[in-house]
């Protein structure tokens, strides 16, 4: 059973629809990762997990019993938050720590023993009589953490909460938080722009586009076989072209873009227009080869048109006659510097059937994530 569940939330402000989830449950004891562009609706959809906003209709259940409202109070006890601010109060660590137990009446011995216990998950025991107001970004936030943690919270929503924070610390911390909410079975959502940080820990990723989600699935359905072509370019999947499935049989599509010929595993009906996605790093940049490649085997002859130099990895384009433009491949610095890459250089793009993965088009083809 789901420990939460929306079912046709909608959440109207100045009479504009902000939110509109058909559907989305939340496992328990999962960590889901919430993706989308800023005004995505991520905030708006934790207020309403936080059971903060009623939404103008549909309905919030919890482990399948629709919640009243106004919320009842010892339900929403079993929920915690914390953000990009740690938004810590003037007292020490441990006071802070103790404040919601305070709160909830947790008699003063037990709520210290709690709260101790909290900072030595996190690894700030050792601050506890430290002003708060002294600590350093990242002391600051496992504080923050600790005091959403001591209230054993069934959910935990995080908003951001190491966007502020230096990439170490901020990878860091992020592998603490995540053994502790698996340990202690703490169903997450954890909203995030770092794409990277997403997949490191979730179980499931949701995408949010303009209110809507777009899709919700495990990390390499989102990465590999995006619903949409609007989830295929916020994923940054760098190649995505529109053609129509012109031939198929019982192991692959055969499809048609501008004057070339594609092979992909995903097999739609002969007259499908879709949008052929293949993620930069699936594209092999090789020397000229010649002949006629195997079956199923892309293979494109081209010339490079530019290249980007990211440090571990080089980003070409290589024009190959697609009328969308260059194709887009990842390369490492070692096949850049053994293939001399550089603009006009001739090279063949090279990706298998199995890399392409095939999304029935619907709508504008520009539809997109911004």
């Amino acid at each position: 059973m789901s420990l939460v569940a929306l079912r046709g939330v909608e959440v109207v402000r100045d009479g504009k629809t902000i939110l509109s989830l058909d559907g989305l449950a939340l496992r328990e004891g999962e960590l889901l990762a919430l993706l989308g562009p800023t005004g995505a609706g991520k905030s708006t959809l934790l207020r309403v997990l936080h059971l903060l906003d009623r939404p103008a209709a549909g309905v919030i259940e919890w482990r399948g019993v629709p919640v009243a409202w106004p919320a009842p109070i010892d339900l929403r006890r079993r929920i915690a938050m914390a953000f990009q601010d740690p938004l810590l109060f003037s007292g020490t660590t441990l006071e802070n720590v103790l404040y919601g137990l305070s709160v909830r009446g947790v008699p003063r011995g037990a709520a210290r023993e709690k709260a101790e216990e909290a900072l030595r998950l996190l690894r700030v025991d050792h601050l506890s009589h430290r002003r708060a107001r002294t600590l350093s970004g990242g002391e600051a936030q496992r504080t923050a953490l600790a005091r959403a943690l001591v209230l054993r919270p069934e959910l935990l929503l995080l908003d951001e909460p190491f966007a502020a924070l230096d990439a170490p610390i901020r990878r860091h911390l992020l592998e603490e938080l995540t053994q502790v909410v698996k340990a202690h079975g703490i169903t997450c959502v954890y909203v995030t722009h770092e794409q990277g940080e997403a997949f490191s820990v979730a179980d499931r990723i949701a995408v949010l586009r303009r209110g809507q989600l777009l899709q919700a699935g495990a990390p390499e359905d989102v990465l590999l076989r995006p619903a949409s072509r609007a989830v295929a370019r916020f994923m940054q999947t760098g190649n995505v072209l529109a053609g129509v499935v012109s031939r198929r049989t019982e192991a692959l599509s055969e499809v048609v873009v501008g004057e070339r010929l594609l092979f992909s595993r995903t097999v739609l009906a002969k007259g499908t227009p879709v949008d052929a996605c293949v993620r930069r790093e699936e594209i092999l940049v090789e020397p000229p080869a010649g002949g006629a490649p195997a079956p199923g085997l892309n293979r494109f002859p081209g010339a490079v048109e530019s290249v980007v130099d990211h440090g571990a990895t080089l980003h070409v384009r290589i024009d190959a006659g697609f009328p969308a433009g260059p194709l887009q491949a990842l390369v490492t610095r070692r096949v850049a510097h053994d293939l001399a890459l550089r603009p006009g250089h001739p090279v063949e793009a090279t990706f298998s059937a199995s890399s392409v993965h095939l999304i029935p088009r619907e709508g504008s083809p520009d539809d997109d994530l911004s």
